[in-house]
């Protein structure tokens, strides 16, 4: 592989201040937008040898055919036109946004002569006050529904209130009391109006005040004895309590903000936005985005509020779990989104409420990371396109339906075991996996050739017949076992395939494709290869497979650690007076063993049913 590419700019050429860079293919098409302090020494990076690059950089450069540059004034700017720039040119393999679906937000038509509240994803009604985006529209119909008992304005269509002006007759809200009907005249169009003005003002959080003020009146109504009015009273503070209740007060009354949570793997990741207005949370926006590159969480967030406030202007404090490298720059870009003169403050929440909600605005976007996987892999039509895709860029005679994929775990040479996973028809089968234990090895190459030697063992000979005799599980068992996979994957990537290769060449066995899944640079290896197959970034097979070496490294990992807590139990075990009992007590107290190894007398016969002498004992056998 060349050093580089033959185009690499002169580095005395590429000036050193603050600027926006982009690389062109051979036809001139933008690939990547990105801004740099420091143009030379950005761009350097991506000019190291093509092996030290990770995969997807790697990809872009080799992809380009040029890079070009513009040099700004300050950082404020740059971060201004590469926004800009993306905007315009769509490139490629800058963060792709999934989420092309707009959100519903509550809307008043303050600007009608009649005002009207509506659900809708139309952002451009004039002179309309917006509260939201909310993620789900049955949600904020049920609120509005409610809050039509507290605020009876206008909800119905134009051709619906026409109808009422035309008859003299109220449609069925304005019946039930859940429209003020300005339409056959109950009320004038500015009393009307006030109601709107109302309404806005509860959802943009003046909360208290109208339930304290609807209070009185209920209490004023009652000892008048107007019973009737005190109950249309009681029933209005029943409506607003109910409608607060499904946005519970989590910061201050005063306190507008965005919190922002992001859960990221090498693929993808998961947006979750929470709008808190007036301190209750006003709405919940969430989204996936593909990574092209391999984006760190600083960068990651940088992308994350250009694209959230693209279409609207953002709070005054913005929550995001780490801060891009150019924080202030960023926060100079959103004041002026806001309006002129404005300030937004970006920082990360740490203590009190708001790193309580960031931790839970945090757990959703990990959640919505798993569900967008999950429903991936659940799909029908892309498991089938993804076994497609695999038989095709493996050079196989027929699509995988069985897959195996093995993986190796050890601490420092120690407790070494391994996995096998299988997945059928793109979906995995637990009830088939393995498990084995390694009792010595040199490296993780001879692990995985020993693993591989013992399964094979299963498939020299024919497989015994299925039998309905329960007293036969083993052999029902062994049946399962022996059934061979079309693809075999291993953890790793030229050495690991070599050794699989070796032991299936010993074992006589043919007809199985080998390849092997190098980490992070999600490159396939087969055997005998010089070269990687590359296979394209967020394709449906690349997925799969991807989760298939995930389920492999976590079903390794819990039997390492398993086997870790069973080799301390057994070596304070063996300690006179330390029964099971005891050695719970210690583990319980301690969390973990490498926090009970660190710990020392005094800290340890703070353990119930531990004493000073014993505690010494303890420390003397882990220190061996």
């Amino acid at each position: 592989m060349a050093a580089t590419v033959p185009w690499r700019p002169k580095a005395g050429e590429i000036p050193q201040q603050a600027g926006v860079y982009r690389f062109r293919d051979a036809s001139s098409r933008v690939l990547y937008v990105g801004k740099a302090k420091n143009l030379r020494q950005r761009l350097s990076n991506y000019f190291a040898p093509l092996s030290t690059l990770h995969d997807r950089t790697r990809k872009m450069v080799l992809t380009a055919a040029s890079v070009e540059w513009t040099v700004v004034g300050n950082d404020f700017e740059a971060l201004q036109l590469e926004y800009t720039w993306i905007k315009e040119f769509d490139p490629p393999f800058n963060v792709q946004y999934k989420d092309d679906k707009s959100y519903p937000y509550l809307a008043i038509t303050l600007g009608d002569p009649v005002p009207r509240v509506l659900v809708t994803r139309n952002r451009k009604i004039p002179n309309a006050r917006y509260f939201g985006p909310y993620s789900r529209a049955w949600a904020i119909r049920e609120t509005v529904d409610i809050m039509l008992k507290a605020f009876p304005m206008r909800s119905c269509s134009d051709s619906t209130y026409k109808r009422a002006q035309q008859t003299g007759r109220p449609c069925l809200l304005g019946d039930i009391g859940k429209c003020a009907a300005p339409c056959v005249g109950r009320v004038t169009l500015e009393e009307h109006k006030s109601i709107a003005l109302d309404f806005a003002s509860f959802m943009g959080g003046n909360d208290s005040r109208y339930i304290t003020t609807i209070t009185k009146r209920m209490k004023d109504a009652s000892a008048a004895l107007d019973f009737e009015s005190a109950a249309r009273y009681r029933d209005q503070v029943a409506a607003m309590e109910t409608a607060l209740a499904k946005n519970a007060v989590v910061l201050d009354e005063e306190v507008d903000a965005d919190l922002f949570g992001i859960a990221h793997d090498e693929l993808a990741a998961a947006v979750q936005q929470f709008i808190v207005r007036g301190g209750r949370i006003r709405g919940v926006r969430s989204w996936v985005v593909d990574k092209e590159l391999d984006l760190e969480l600083p960068e990651l967030v940088e992308s994350v509020l250009q694209n959230a406030y693209e279409d609207g202007a953002p709070p005054r404090d913005v929550f995001v779990p780490a801060l891009p490298e150019d924080a202030p720059a960023l926060e100079r870009w959103l004041g002026e989104l806001r309006g002129p003169g404005s300030r937004v403050k970006l920082g990360v929440a740490k203590r009190g409420d708001k790193a309580a909600l960031a931790l839970t605005v945090a757990q959703n976007a990990q959640n919505a990371l798993i569900l967008y996987k999950t429903r991936r892999s659940g799909d029908f039509v892309a498991r089938s396109q993804a076994l497609s895709d695999i038989q095709e860029a493996l050079g196989m005679d027929e699509a995988p339906l069985r897959m195996e994929c093995y993986d190796v775990s050890h601490l420092s040479g120690t407790n070494i075991v391994a996995s096998m996973v299988v997945f059928e028809d793109g979906l995995p089968r637990k009830d088939q996996y393995r498990r084995f234990s390694i009792p010595d090895s040199t490296d993780d190459t001879e692990s995985i050739y020993q693993v591989l030697t013992r399964r094979l063992a299963y498939l020299k000979d024919e497989p015994p017949a299925l039998v309905d005799d329960p007293g036969q599980a083993d052999e029902k068992r062994r049946k399962k076992f022996a059934y061979p996979p079309q693809l075999l994957l291993v953890d790793g990537g030229q050495p690991q395939v070599a050794a699989a290769k070796r032991a299936l060449d010993e074992a006589g066995i043919t007809g199985i494709q080998l390849a092997g899944i190098a980490k992070r640079l999600e490159e396939i290896w087969l055997p005998d290869s010089d070269y990687p197959v590359i296979l394209p970034r967020n394709s449906d097979a690349l997925f799969l497979i991807q989760r298939l070496r995930d389920e492999a490294h976590r079903f390794a990992i819990s039997y390492q650690r398993q086997k870790r807590r069973n080799d301390i139990q057994s070596v304070l075990g063996e300690i006179p007076g330390l029964g099971p009992s005891r050695v719970r007590e210690l583990l319980k107290h301690f969390g973990s063993v490498a926090r009970l190894k660190g710990a020392d007398a005094p800290a340890i016969a703070e353990v119930r049913g531990i004493g000073p002498q014993l505690a010494q004992v303890i420390v003397e056998k882990l220190s061996q």
